[in-house]
Order: C-alpha cells, then sequence, then structure tokens
C-alpha cells in the first residue's frame, strides 16, 4: 500500500529541480507510506512513491524497474490472485527477484502492456513508465478502491493519489468548481471525473490514462454486465457464493503485517468476520465503533459476532467532540466528510494502534441489493396509484404532520420519502430518491446566490445518474439502479472514504465483497432474487444464516451513524450559529444566510430534521476555510472549541437574521481571501 505520485514535463527541466517538486509530492502523502520513500528522475519523467509494508517488507522498495531499464513502475494496492499470476509468467520465462505483487504487475505489463491489467484481481492505483515510448500508463481499479488524480501543472503532467499532493505544485490552482460543488450537495459525491478544484480531475473507476508530452488519452479497461445466469436455483447460487467467498476472503488475509477486521453488527461485515476467524490461524482482532445512544448503536450486535467467533474485540465510543475531529478528517478526505466517513475515520485511528492492516464489509449493499430505498422503489410504485389530487391536496398534509423523531431512518422521514418519490416515475424516482435527504435542485436553487447559480447552470445533478440506466450494462430495474450505485455512489462516493479515512492513519482497509471475482457473481445473480419476498440484501441473508446468529440475520437495518439530528439540537447548536454567522462561502457570494438559517431554524424548533443537510454546511465550510482559505487544522479546530463553548445572545436567532438581511453577496467570487502559497 502506498502513495504515488509524478510529473510528465512538457519542457525540459533540471533534474534537480524535478526531483525537488515529486519528493515534495511524496511528502505530502507520508500518512499512505510512513516506511519508505522512492523517487525515479529522467529527463521525461518523474515519478515517486511512499511505502506502507505489507508484503515482503525487505524487497518491495519502489520505484521498481524492468531488468532492461525500460519500464519503471510505482503501485498503490494489493493484487490478490498474484501468487498464480507469478507462476503463470515464470511458465512463460519470466524472472522474479522479489515476493511482492508490484514485481508482478510490473511484468504482466511487460508482457501485455495496459491489456495485461485484465489480469489483475484486486485493488490498485498504478503508473508505469516506457522510457522507450516515453508514455506513462496510469490504471484504477475495477470498481475504485483506490484513487488517482491528474492534472495539468507548471511544469506539464502531473498524478498522485491523493488531490493534496498535485495543490503543492506551481500553476495548480485552489478554486472552488461551483458545478461540482453543486453535484455532491445533491448526490453526496462528486461524479464522473469532477474534484472540488476547478482543473484537477480524478480518473474514473476501471480506466487508463495513457500520458505524454503532446497530451492525455483516457481509456476503458472494464464495464460490468449484469447477466442472470442461475435462475430458479437459489440453493446453488448461496453454496457458489459460499466457495467464492471463502476462497475470496482467504486471499484478503495474505499479509507479513499484523491484520484484523472491522465489525459494525450489520450482515456485511459479520459475514466477513466469519469467513477470516475461520481461516485466520491466530484470533482474529475486530473493531467496532459506536454511541451511548442505544437506539444508533450496534455495538451489541457485533459484540455478539465477536463472541461466537472468538476475537479480540476493541470498542471506540464516539461523542460530540466528533465535530473537533471535523478539520483533521476534511484534510484528509479533501472533501466534506459526512457520518459514514466520521466512522471510518474513528475505527481506522482505533485499528491502526494495534494492526496495519483490516478488511472490511464495503459493497455488499450495492452489489446484493441491501438498500431499503430499493424495495422502497415498488412501495412508490403502489402508491403512486392513488390519484395525484387525494395524494397531494388531501393525504400529503396528513403525512406531514407526523413530527420528525431525529432518529436514524425514522417512521416520518419515510412517510415523506414515500410521498414524494411517489410523485416521479422510472428513473425520475430513482434519481429524486437519490437527493431527498440532502438537497434537491430546488433547495440549491434557493440555497446558491443568483450569481453563484447563474455560474452553474440549470441542469439537475440528478440527471447524471441517467447514463448508467442507459449504457447496456443492465435491463431490470432493480439491476439499473444497482448498476448506477455501483458506478457512482460506490466508485465516487463510499471507496474514496474508505481509502483516505484509513489510510490517514497508516491503514490498509480491504474490502472482499468487492474482488471483481465477487462483484461478477452478484451481477449474474437474478434481480427478483436479490430482493425475493421483498426483503432487502435476500441471498446474503440465506448466507449469513450459515454462520450468524438468526437474530441478527434478520433484524431490522439500522445502518451506521451517530445521532448527528440531536447534537446539532443540543450541544452542537453554537457552533451551527457561528458556522451561519461567520461562513465564508456566504461571504465569497457563494451561499445565502438567510437560507441557511432557514434550515437551522426548522431543526432547531423540531419542525423539520436537517441533519444531513446542515451537517453537510458545516463540513462544506471546514473545507472552504482549510483547502481555500489556508487556514490550518489546528486553528480551526479553535475555531470550532470557541463556536461550541459560545453562549449566544438572548435566543441567538435574531443577530443571525439580522445578519442574513444585511450581508447576503449576490457576486460569486471565485478568488480566495487568503492564497495558499
Amino acid at each position: 500500500m502506498c502513495g504515488i505520485a509524478g510529473i510528465v514535463p512538457s519542457r525540459d527541466l533540471d533534474p534537480a529541480q524535478l526531483d525537488r517538486w515529486v519528493r515534495r509530492m511524496c511528502e505530502s502523502m507520508v500518512h499512505r507510506g510512513p516506511d519508505d520513500e522512492g523517487v525515479f528522475i529522467a529527463p521525461d519523467i518523474g515519478i515517486g512513491a511512499r511505502r506502507l509494508s505489507i508484503m515482503d517488507i525487505q524487497n518491495g522498495r519502489q520505484p521498481m524497474y524492468s531488468s532492461d531499464g525500460r519500464y519503471t513502475i510505482v503501485f498503490n494496492g494489493e493484487i490478490y490472485n498474484y501468487v498464480a499470476l507469478r507462476e503463470e509468467l515464470r511458465r512463460k520465462g519470466c524472472h522474479f527477484t522479489t515476493n511482492c505483487d508490484t514485481e508482478v504487475v510490473l511484468r504482466v505489463f511487460e508482457v501485455a502492456g495496459v491489456d495485461g491489467f485484465q489480469q489483475l484481481e484486486g485493488m490498485f492505483g498504478v503508473a508505469v513508465w516506457d522510457q522507450s515510448e516515453k508514455r506513462l500508463t496510469i490504471a484504477r481499479d475495477w470498481l475504485g478502491q483506490k484513487s488517482v488524480y491528474w492534472t495539468r501543472c507548471q511544469f506539464g503532467w502531473a498524478f498522485a493519489s491523493e488531490i493534496k499532493a498535485l495543490l503543492v505544485l506551481p500553476g495548480v490552482q485552489r478554486r472552488m468548481d461551483l458545478t461540482a460543488l453543486s453535484h455532491y450537495m445533491s448526490l453526496r459525491y462528486l461524479p464522473d471525473d469532477s474534484t472540488f478544484f476547478d482543473g484537477i480531475h480524478k480518473l474514473p473507476a476501471a480506466h487508463a490514462l495513457e500520458v505524454t508530452r503532446s497530451g492525455a488519452r483516457p481509456t476503458r479497461l472494464w464495464t460490468p454486465k449484469y447477466q442472470p445466469k442461475f435462475a430458479g436455483n437459489e440453493a446453488a447460487v448461496i453454496d457458489e457464493l459460499d466457495s467464492l467467498l471463502g476462497k475470496v476472503v482467504g486471499e484478503h488475509l495474505m499479509s507479513d503485517v499484523p491484520l484484523g477486521a472491522f465489525l459494525s453488527g450489520g450482515i456485511d461485515s459479520s459475514l466477513m468476520v466469519a469467513y477470516a476467524a475461520r481461516a485466520s490461524k491466530e484470533p482474529l482482532r475486530t473493531f467496532s465503533v459506536g454511541v451511548d445512544d442505544e437506539s444508533q448503536s450496534e455495538l451489541p450486535w457485533a459484540r455478539m459476532v465477536a463472541e461466537r467467533y472468538k476475537t479480540h474485540h476493541v470498542e471506540t465510543i464516539q461523542n460530540t467532540d466528533l465535530a473537533a475531529l471535523t478539520p483533521r478528517m476534511v484534510a484528509a478526505l479533501e472533501e466534506p466528510v459526512d457520518p459514514f466517513a466520521c466512522g471510518v475515520y474513528v475505527v481506522s485511528r482505533a485499528a491502526a494502534k494495534h494492526v496495519k492492516v483490516v478488511i472490511g464489509g464495503d459493497g455488499g449493499d450495492e452489489l446484493f441489493a441491501g438498500y431499503d430505498r430499493y424495495k422502497g422503489q415498488g412501495l412508490a410504485e403502489l402508491y403512486a396509484h392513488v390519484p395525484a389530487v387525494l395524494r397531494r391536496k388531501v393525504l400529503r398534509p396528513v403525512l406531514r404532520s407526523f413530527p420528525d423523531s431525529f432518529g436514524y431512518n425514522s417512521f416520518a422521514s419515510k412517510l415523506r420519502w414515500l410521498d414524494e418519490t411517489a410523485d416521479f416515475d422510472g428513473f425520475e424516482r430513482y434519481a429524486h430518491s437519490a437527493a431527498i435527504l440532502r438537497f434537491t435542485h430546488a433547495r440549491k436553487q434557493a440555497l446558491f446566490t443568483h450569481s453563484a447559480w447563474a455560474r452553474i447552470g440549470t441542469a439537475t445533478s440528478e440527471r447524471l445518474l441517467e447514463q448508467y440506466f442507459e449504457d447496456g450494462s443492465a435491463s431490470v430495474f432493480v439491476d439499473r439502479m444497482l448498476h448506477a450505485d455501483c458506478m457512482t455512489r460506490l466508485s465516487d462516493g463510499q471507496l474514496p472514504i474508505t481509502d483516505k479515512m484509513s489510510m490517514a492513519h497508516s491503514l490498509e482497509l480491504r474490502s472482499p465483497f468487492l474482488d471483481r471475482r465477487v462483484a461478477e457473481f452478484a451481477m449474474r445473480i437474478p434481480a427478483q432474487m436479490k430482493l425475493k419476498k421483498g426483503r432487502v440484501k435476500y441471498v446474503t441473508r440465506r448466507l449469513a444464516e450459515r454462520y450468524l446468529p438468526r437474530e441478527l440475520v434478520y433484524r431490522r437495518k439500522q445502518g451506521f451513524g451517530f445521532p448527528l439530528a440531536l447534537w446539532l439540537r443540543g450541544r452542537l447548536r453554537p457552533l451551527l450559529r457561528r458556522v451561519i454567522a461567520e461562513s465564508r462561502l456566504a461571504e465569497a457570494g457563494v451561499f445565502r444566510t438567510d437560507e441557511m438559517l432557514r434550515l437551522a431554524q426548522e431543526h432547531w424548533s423540531g419542525e423539520h430534521d436537517h441533519n444531513y443537510r446542515l451537517w453537510m454546511l458545516f463540513n462544506l465550510e471546514m473545507f472552504w476555510r482549510h483547502f481555500i482559505d489556508g487556514v490550518s487544522v489546528d486553528k480551526l479546530e479553535e475555531w470550532i472549541e470557541t463556536g461550541m463553548s459560545a453562549e449566544p445572545v438572548g435566543d441567538g436567532v435574531a443577530p443571525l437574521r439580522r445578519l442574513a438581511t444585511a450581508t447576503d453577496a449576490e457576486r460569486y467570487t471565485p478568488v480566495p481571501r487568503s492564497p495558499v502559497s
């Protein structure tokens, strides 16, 4: 596991200068590789790597070179079938000097070029320099477990595992991309190749980018296909999945350093622990995070699994000081953090004290239909048969009269979801449901100033999902939803979170569900089996019956989260007031103070639960202050601490209302107040 970076100069550059900048890029990612650093400099290329030593600790240094000196590789990730590939390559005459997967990837590229990546089963961000052709080939794994970013800088083309490594380079601007911001606020992720920074791009999952002095050319390496092949044979499906997961989890346990597992108490992570504990020669270490609020804590369920498999179990309780951690989390993620990201950060911090590698259950919901909204689409279809006039004029006021409980997945929130999504049909219903808890198009239009909104344009963010419904990968509606989720919220949202939040603590996170062999197996399961009898995640539940307590397998899906809704009405309320009163996004002419205040007042009064939206606004403020204004993490922590302890004058609302009236800007100012050196 590593952080990789490099520059392809577009003009002749002094080697010492190139070496200095590549090393600065690597230094910004020391958390990704605290064990070692290596740099390769030639007239047409400079590449480097920070290494977290996991396999063949003594001999796996990077960059690594082909025997004839033509190819140089830097590699981030793990290849789980590398032993079999190495034996196959040996039969073809290849010689190996190490026992690490990086050398296998290099030999694969030597033999087959970029097409050779098709043989890799694992997670990877890789860059290979061809000295003969003067060409750099960069590639990202099949579902996007490892990120790669690229941009133009003063010297030419540059790439890195994290954006912060690109921001150190001359000519790379810290300028907010407002269109990307708008999409994020609806979707909770940055779609396609976008980032928050204008001019910095991410390489999409399952893509390669070939870079020369003259330009960059992207190519797709793999396209998912949902082709059901198990019709009517449920037992065979479960048996085959059982065998496949046993093999894949076993491969994911390969490590020359201590290894453990995340255990949330849900089906997916619990299944991974079951397989890992059975395959491990020593008691498995497991790690869980929870809160004092029993209604939102899954610790008892995680404890049940840990006791069954006799793991060495570590629990962490996180309270409202989570807000104080936000600057560090935002700095690590290079994006605002949502509750899921907070959970990964906190549990990674705890695990890193004991192990260097963990396995987790990421991908189980997106591949095996685990979210309630997959089933909810069918319920909305039934409710839509009620005449629209009756729904909107009679039933809607009744449904919206139910008070919010400010808890996870409350009854009131489900009723409102059903009511709103029934107004749409087909793809539009799915797309609307993707943004309903955050900022729909109408909510954003109310929040952004007129000038900022004019720069964004009129296209709705939800329409970006349509391409995955229409690309031919799936035909059944459920599979089309799963495909869209895998290509967007999983690849562009969840997986960058798990990578960066774990690597912030120099911890490697492996996800067996995301192995391409498992993903392609899931894509062959008929949709009606995935949601059989109206039950989400039907196949994995049936499989889990073999390994987990039945009460865990069939309990109501809880989902990981913190009681942010209650915290924002309680101890975090003064901080939220300060965010609104001193908002840099409002000062720059991006957001309207009066709309932020309206959302906060509705939340404080109990009228509506806006916790997702308010937490997003708080995190966007931290992002802007750190990455655009250049405020240090330490200073932001002080700002938050002061905000949490502030006592308002009166109810604290009147001064904010006066501020909203007096200072709402109508001009977006793209230049940061305090440029970053």
